[in-house]
């Protein structure tokens, strides 16, 4: 198998999942719950029925997932979490959320350009998409809608990375934000730590470490509490990350290599 070598500047902004789209307005005109008794069967179906088996034997065929430690999540049942992990996979961290945690449903947070593909939105919703607001007026329905997930025995899922590395064997920086919710709502945190081997010639496996529950620490104030959860959950996933043993896809800094 030959292996790509993929030489990068930014590993906070730089984006490699070769997929432009131009993103679709996110305002206080975006719905995110829908109530109508059609439209929720219709989830139930497009969700369990359809996704969550494709997303399933997807990461099975294709990558021959297995989880490590998933059964610290049984201490989370019935009630709300934050699931964070390392972006590196498309279509498949989209579907690593929902298959972990069944059958806890996930909501995965996403950019605004996830869900602006051409007739795909009511799907994407569907599935789990809950894209952040692109204008400061939608942020008051999303937050808003965060409040009921967070109070509604789900999984909301984040990608702090934020950018999709394919195969990237490390853990990148990434900021804070997204931390602030488990210690708004007071909820457990996890995280997931996607890791790669070689298999034969042409396979690559997807081992998945899971760990958690991370709580916020009370004492400190609540921006240092923020954080200090980042600060856990980065060097547990960094941590977990040096058992990759395969680098499907090498990235180099470009002033290392004296490309620049």
């Amino acid at each position: 198998m030959e292996q790509k070598t993929v030489y990068y500047s930014d590993e906070l902004h730089d984006e490699f999942s070769g997929v432009t789209r131009t993103a679709i307005t996110i305002d206080d005109t975006y719905v995110y719950r829908h109530t109508a008794p059609l439209w929720l069967f219709c989830r139930f179906v497009v969700y369990r029925i359809i996704m969550t088996p494709a997303a399933w034997l997807y990461l099975k065929l294709k990558f021959r997932v297995h989880f490590v430690n998933r059964q610290v999540l049984r201490q989370a049942d019935g009630e709300s979490v934050f699931l964070y992990g390392n972006h590196t996979q498309i279509p498949g961290d989209g579907y690593i959320p929902s298959t972990l945690m069944f059958p806890k449903r996930c909501a995965v947070i996403v950019n605004a350009d996830n869900v602006s593909l051409p007739g795909t939105l009511t799907f994407m919703k569907m599935v789990g998409a809950v894209p952040l607001p692109n204008k400061i007026s939608g942020m008051r329905n999303y937050m808003k809608y965060l409040t009921e997930l967070a109070a509604d025995n789900t999984c909301i899922a984040i990608f702090p990375e934020a950018h999709i590395w394919p195969y990237y064997t490390g853990i990148r920086p990434f900021p804070d934000d997204s931390f602030r919710y488990p210690v708004m709502y007071g909820l457990k945190t996890y995280c997931f730590t996607t890791t790669y081997q070689r298999r034969g010639r042409h396979g690559v496996n997807m081992t998945l470490y899971v760990d958690g529950p991370f709580t916020a620490d009370a004492s400190l104030p609540k921006k240092e509490s923020v954080r200090d959860l980042r600060d856990r959950v980065y060097n547990t996933m960094c941590e977990r990350s040096r058992n990759s043993t395969y680098e499907h896809i090498a990235y180099r800094k470009k002033e290392q290599e004296g490309t620049i």
